[in-house]
């Protein structure tokens, strides 16, 4: 878990947005998520690590790689043991469509520092640094905005919150806009909408709203690293997934967790934009190569490096198209 591999884990989030960039527009958000993760399962193969998927494509019996329990790395003697949850492509449908904000994650820690979020539902308030220690999931959305603004020094109708476009939000974007708060919406991926709230840059104050739960893992570690606050409760559907969230350990559904509870012990992580975001550019295509705008970061240090990469084909045949 040394700076080296952090800067290493670019490369992987590298690999997969080349991949899934060279279709994006294209409609077809099967063959874009595919192509992410078979450029990011051969990227792993040059990693000196012995990891296990923790949050991947799914079970075994549902994804021929990069699913959950998979070990993943050189695996040599010696190379540090960690536990990895990834999205190869977050945003399918922002790619396929040629939309902002697509993006491929990977997050690292320790062994068993990642919690293994079952393939469900999770409520989610996020927030950065300014406004650390002044959320809590039991109140109301109003109160949370209240303590927020309060907490950053500003007024509720300064903050901006990111909600996911569903229907299911309708009592919640109702809620925001009668207590004055700006709301942006968005399509999908609410891992960058969760690492957005970290940035002054991009303009976001608050996450709220219920996503999947792998993504809330995902972004907790990212959290983590920049010193934000998030909170999570998982919002099983029916009683099939309750009963695999207690297959896999969680004993009580109904629990809050933190962003330390989600992401525990030293994390890493590293995203690579696909699709051009106020928080990461998309690939940029030219002859014979690309350019990549990434960011990296680790919970030990703080450090956040915002990596922008030229690569040429001919010189890394593993990225040409």
């Amino acid at each position: 878990m040394d700076r080296n591999l952090a800067i290493e884990a670019v490369r992987v989030t590298e690999m997969a947005a080349i991949a899934s960039a060279r279709l994006m527009g294209r409609g077809t958000k099967n063959e874009s998520d595919q192509a992410a993760v078979d450029a990011m399962r051969r990227a792993f193969d040059a990693l000196h690590i012995d990891g296990t998927v923790v949050i991947g494509e799914g079970e075994r019996d549902e994804a021929p790689m990069l699913y959950i329990g998979e070990r993943v790395g050189k695996r040599e003697p010696g190379v540090p043991e960690v536990d990895i949850a990834l999205d190869p492509l977050e945003g399918t449908n922002l790619c396929a469509y040629g939309r902002p904000g697509a993006i491929s994650v990977v997050a690292m820690a320790g062994k068993g520092g990642l919690l293994n979020a079952p393939d469900t539902y999770m409520e989610k308030l996020a927030v950065g640094p300014r406004a650390r220690g002044a959320i809590d999931l039991r109140k109301s959305p109003t109160e949370n905005l209240r303590a927020i603004a309060e907490r950053m020094k500003v007024y509720v109708e300064d903050l901006t919150v990111v909600i996911l476009d569903r229907d299911r939000h309708a009592d919640l974007i109702n809620e925001v806009r009668h207590a004055g708060a700006r709301i942006r919406l968005i399509e999908d991926g609410d891992v960058a909408g969760a690492i957005s709230t970290c940035f002054e840059d991009t303009g976001v104050d608050v996450l709220m709203g219920i996503g999947g739960a792998p993504e809330g893992v995902i972004a907790a570690a990212a959290i983590r690293c920049v010193g934000g606050d998030m909170q999570g409760r998982l919002v099983p559907r029916n009683a099939e997934e309750i009963a695999r969230a207690k297959k896999m350990g969680i004993t009580d559904i109904g629990k809050i967790y933190t962003a330390e509870e989600l992401a525990q012990g030293e994390v890493m992580f590293a995203a690579t934009g696909v699709t051009s975001s106020d928080f990461l550019k998309g690939v940029r295509f030219f002859g014979g190569g690309c350019e990549t705008h990434s960011v990296v970061m680790r919970s030990k240090t703080g450090t956040v490096r915002f990596v922008q990469s030229r690569h040429k084909f001919d010189k890394k045949p593993g990225y040409a198209p």
